[in-house]
């Protein structure tokens, strides 16, 4: 049970992480109490302001600063949404506040206990007392309502940019959620403008220095018609280490690309020339062809319809191989993109090429 002091001071901050929320910042807010009133307020604004510093307890420590006409907050308590960052836990001890109060805790970035606590270093000249968990999950819910609310847009915004064509499904982002934990941690890349592509998303990852310094190089790794380019997240970070750019695309109707409803749109010839398409705009030289699988038959006139952008070829089916064997959870995420029969219409047609 929390004293009922904190819990209306909390109230206060919640209200500020509010406004921060309307403004389209990450919702924090803070105040600080002194002898029972309120001398300043803060939210998150570092968006608003350009300022990456611009947390709302630094914005409050600020304003509290002012008021008193001293930088020296000895007898103030600092009120605050979310477990604070070692930038602001730094700039509170250095301000000598007697005491923080937070809502819910920050298991990323929070030093107030949750990835380290800096307050309780005995090195330290000042010793602020903390205490966490005020109005928790009233502050957690708030938090998640944000998040949840700008993913939302987010794949509203993906969407307009680049709209579904009514003879192709999309698998839904919910699909990839499960991947085991940091197994396919790299951004996503899209492009649906390619002539080829006649509107159809192409998804693709592009990771490495684009201009790779030689010797290194350019690797276009290509899946086989039974995988995607999730068999390749054991390859990209030893590429990467060794100084190579690597891209690895979803041939359309695989992984996380549309998947046209019809099996009669997957001919080589197309897919030939998407990859054309793809490896022209992204202007790669110096290319290694990795190929797993049936990928051969994709990759073959590629070489021969842009000459002086490949200098080798590999055949990675053995190399994948070679790997530690799928776990259950891993075949589930080889399955992940086709949640029923009308999503797997490129398999169906690689299986008659």
């Amino acid at each position: 049970m929390h004293d009922s002091a904190d819990a209306h001071w909390m109230r206060l901050a919640i209200a500020q992480a509010h406004a921060a929320a309307q403004a389209g910042e990450v919702p924090v807010g803070a105040v600080v109490v002194r002898h029972g009133e309120v001398i300043a307020t803060g939210r998150n604004a570092p968006v608003q302001g350009h300022d990456p510093t611009a947390h709302a307890e630094i914005l409050a420590l600020r304003a509290a600063a002012q008021q008193l006409g001293n930088y020296r907050l000895q007898d103030c308590t600092l009120y605050v949404t979310l477990e604070p960052c070692a930038m602001c836990s730094g700039a509170m001890l250095h301000a000598r506040v007697a005491r923080v109060v937070f809502g819910a805790p920050d298991l990323k970035t929070g030093v107030a206990g949750s990835v380290l606590n800096l307050f309780a270093q005995p090195q330290l000249n000042h010793h602020t007392q903390v205490q966490g968990g005020v109005l928790a999950e009233e502050c957690a819910a708030l938090l998640a309502d944000f998040f949840r609310a700008r993913r939302r847009q987010q794949r509203a915004q993906a969407l307009a940019q680049h709209p579904l064509r009514d003879d192709a499904l999309r698998t839904p982002d919910a699909r990839f959620a499960a991947l085991p934990a940091g197994a396919y941690p790299w951004t996503a890349h899209y492009v649906s403008d390619l002539p080829a592509l006649a509107g159809l998303r192409l998804h693709y990852l592009d990771e490495g220095p684009r201009q790779p310094t030689p010797p290194a190089l350019t690797w276009l790794c290509l899946h086989g018609s039974s995988a995607w380019s999730y068999v390749y997240r054991h390859w990209l970070p030893l590429l990467i280490a060794a100084g190579h750019r690597v891209v690895v695309p979803d041939l359309i109707g695989f992984g996380k690309s549309d998947k046209p409803k019809k099996e009669r749109f997957h001919t080589l010839a197309w897919h030939q020339q998407l990859l054309g398409d793809l490896v022209e705009r992204l202007d790669l030289q110096q290319v290694v062809l990795a190929l797993h699988g049936n990928a051969a038959l994709v990759a073959a006139q590629l070489p021969i319809a842009l000459p002086g952008r490949f200098v080798a070829a590999c055949d990675a089916q053995g190399l994948l191989a070679a790997l530690p064997p799928l776990s259950g959870l891993q075949e589930a995420a080889g399955n992940a993109p086709y949640p029923d029969k009308g999503s797997r219409a490129a398999l169906r047609a690689f299986a008659q090429l």
